[in-house]
């Protein structure tokens, strides 16, 4: 057989031609105004938002997977589904849909852009006027079609969004005006927003998958009548920065005035995990895990909230009452290392204490540790938010309450957002200010891995010699580490190692009493496993 040699001239040449193509960056396709005709967006372009870009009523705007869309700044670029229009925005898990900033790299920022904001004809609760979207969009929302359908978002990601039109008149990162139940909402990530990662303004909505991170309002704001179901949902909040206003993960009213108007605030969360990590410069405008006031009837059932300074607030009598009558429930959720659980109105004598205590299984801890999260969870760059095998969160839910019995909620036996599957692997980012997208196809951050299975300390409790034990379905280079309860590293039982496949079984050392985390990490995924010392 004969070997050809390109010369190295000609090797180099080529392989510089491949690199510039790889390089190249997307057309940019500036869209203005109102797109009244249906519309297919390409992932090979890269598409800016020059100002406030309408999809008018009858019209569909198609986004394929995998295309990024970037918001103007000097224009308050902002994407607007008004009444009758859709947004077909379905992304994949490997090529997620993104929203962003159009700022280079490095140098992104909260309120680069304004946001993403449906409008649909369910109902709500203004009355006397035209309901009007804030934001200074002038965008009517609601009506009397409660399964109105405002297209798809699934698999998308918002980044740093949030304009301040005018003060307390905000776009937010994700912002719902009316949106019916016929609009699917699956597996979606605000980012960096300037204002709330997600505000709900009437509407029966439901959705699934929702990710607040480092978001400088509030997390979930939910007003207006808003009467939608969501399950799985997690904030992440850099606990530096937060809101002048006062920053809250839920904020919910009624209307602004308190009113019984109708229909009632009463949105059902389940399985909700809010995490604000501990910090000796917490920021002093950081309040409440949920505020719940002016008459909302809002609703969390297993869910979890740690580090806030204050857990609930029971913001007014209307709110009070809702409490005592069982419209507002609160179940099967733990409050964790909070300054103050429990808070009322100024003046009031409502015993929200009583109230959260008397419902089932809801815990107090005084701590994060004793929640036997995972050893990364609060990290702001690359949390990994399943818990421990011996969490407490692995077990307490419960769905026989009428208001989650229905088809839409899984039933799950975990609490919080997390059971054994990170449903935030492969499409989410949670370093969109360092990522490049100037050649418009985004692909996933990083891969689910089914890799490493069975993670587990034996006996646990231990009282004297004790072992980690795992199964890995492929050989990997893989390194097993024991930390304390700071996260400190005490014992390094393998050196990053090859592994076959198979089980493997480490005898831990002698430790002194204390609640520990053992982690096993290969090039392709990190477990941790909590495991206590009594001698």
């Amino acid at each position: 057989m004969k070997k050809f040699v390109l010369p190295a001239f000609l090797l180099a040449a080529l392989l510089s031609s491949s690199a510039q193509r790889a390089k190249a960056q997307a057309p940019v396709v500036t869209v203005k105004d109102k797109i009244t005709a249906n519309t297919t967006w390409t992932n090979k372009n890269v598409y800016l938002l020059d100002g406030f870009v309408r999809v008018a009523d009858g019209a569909t705007l198609t986004i394929e997977p995998g295309t990024v869309i970037k918001g103007k700044k000097d224009t308050q670029g902002t994407l607007i589904v008004e009444q009758g229009g859709k947004l077909l925005a379905d992304g994949t898990a490997s090529q997620p849909i993104v929203f962003t900033s159009n700022s280079e790299k490095g140098k992104r920022a909260r309120g680069d852009w304004g946001g993403v904001i449906l409008l649909g004809r369910a109902p709500q609760n203004i009355s006397g006027t035209t309901a009007v979207i804030e934001g200074g969009v002038n965008g009517v929302f609601g009506g009397t079609v409660a399964n109105d359908n405002s297209g798809i978002l699934r698999y998308v990601r918002i980044e740093f969004p949030g304009v301040a039109f005018q003060p307390d008149n905000e776009i937010n990162g994700l912002t719902l005006g009316g949106v019916g139940s016929g609009t699917i909402i699956d597996h979606v990530q605000v980012s960096y927003s300037g204002d709330d990662s997600y505000e709900w303004f009437g509407g029966s909505v439901n959705a699934k998958h929702l990710v607040a991170f480092r978001g400088l309002d509030d997390d979930f704001d939910s007003d207006n009548g808003f009467s939608g179901k969501v399950q799985y949902a997690v904030s992440l909040r850099d606990p530096e920065v937060a809101d002048i206003s006062g920053s809250n993960s839920f904020e919910s009213d009624n209307d602004k005035n308190g009113s019984a108007n109708s229909p009632k605030t009463s949105a059902v969360f389940s399985n909700v995990s809010s995490f604000l990590p501990a910090s000796t410069s917490l920021n002093s405008d950081y309040k409440r895990a949920m505020h719940i006031r002016r008459n909302s009837a809002l609703s969390v059932f297993n869910s979890v909230f740690t580090g806030w300074p204050t857990g609930l607030l029971l913001d007014g009598t209307p709110s009070e009452a809702n409490a005592t009558s069982g419209e507002l429930q609160i179940k099967n959720t733990v409050l964790a290392s909070a300054k103050a659980n429990f808070a009322a109105a100024s003046g009031s004598a409502y015993d929200v204490a009583g109230f959260f205590n008397a419902a089932t299984r809801n815990n107090q801890l005084t701590t994060t540790d004793a929640l036997g999260l995972n050893a990364d969870n609060f990290s702001l760059t690359a949390p990994k938010f399943l818990p421990q095998a011996a969490s407490l969160l692995q077990a307490g839910a419960d769905f026989t309450d009428a208001k989650i019995s229905g088809e839409f909620f899984d039933k799950v036996a975990f609490r919080g957002a997390f059971g054994a599957e990170d449903w935030t692997a492969g499409w989410t980012n949670f370093d969109p200010q360092n990522t490049d997208y100037a050649n418009g196809i985004t692909t996933a951050s990083r891969k689910k891995s089914d890799q490493l299975a069975g993670l587990s300390v034996y006996p646990n409790p231990a009282a004297g010699q004790a072992s980690v034990a795992f199964v890995l379905r492929r050989g990997a280079t893989a390194a097993v580490r024991v930390l304390d309860v700071t996260g400190r590293e005490v014992a390094q039982l393998s050196q990053p190692t090859k592994l076959t496949a198979g089980a493997h079984e480490l005898r831990l050392p002698s430790l002194k009493a204390g609640v520990y985390v053992a982690t096993v990490a290969t090039e392709e995924t990190t477990q941790a496993v909590r495991f206590v010392v009594t001698q």
